[in-house]
């Protein structure tokens, strides 16, 4: 790793494009960020976590380490929430920490890094009042949402796929200006 090679904690949760989320992991580190991923347990359990350590170079986290235990993560200069599930999204905007995936969203609300998060929520669920409401807080603490309708498609079989091209274009947008320094209050648009 160089000097000039940046962090990105990746945050996955459980939601059928997670299935795919290798497509993402390379795009990001041709970008040249060095991906962290943090999976929800239930998402980490539909992953391959060696098949990915083997392709980020890095372990794939799911619980948190023992008390006293060395942090192998580094400090995030971004972070990516791909994809971001209902139960996820309300469980952050309430302060709910009942996984390492959500104690690092939690933390790094307060820690002025760019944040890019693409819901797979399905629409009735985006009708729910909770939702709203967290989306409301979030987007108050600068988190940065992706329209669902714009990066996500369904597969053949009906399950939900993401434009992973479109999430890793505007995270590209959200953490690069002209001198290479990352924005957190930049407004990015999925194309």
């Amino acid at each position: 790793m160089n000097d000039t090679t940046r962090t990105v904690y990746l945050v996955a949760a459980a939601a059928p494009p997670v299935l795919d989320i290798d497509r993402l992991i390379d795009s990001l580190r041709t970008a040249g960020w060095q991906v962290y991923v943090i999976a929800t347990p239930t998402a980490a359990s539909w992953l391959n976590p060696d098949a990915l350590a083997d392709r980020t170079g890095t372990p794939i986290r799911t619980h948190p380490g023992l008390p006293g235990q060395h942090d192998p993560l580094p400090h995030a200069d971004a972070l990516l929430v791909a994809p971001a599930t209902f139960n996820t999204i309300n469980k952050w905007a309430h302060g709910i920490s009942d996984n390492l995936a959500l104690g690092l969203l939690n933390e790094l609300l307060a820690a002025d890094v760019p944040i890019l998060v693409a819901p797979c929520v399905k629409p009735l669920l985006r009708n729910h009042p909770a939702y709203a409401t967290s989306m409301t807080k979030l987007t108050a603490m600068q988190v940065v949402f992706l329209d669902p309708d714009q990066v996500t498609t369904r597969s053949p079989d009906g399950l939900a796929t993401f434009h992973w091209e479109q999430i890793t274009a505007a995270f590209d947008q959200l953490t690069s200006t002209d001198d290479k320094t990352i924005h957190p209050s930049a407004q990015v648009e999925a194309t």
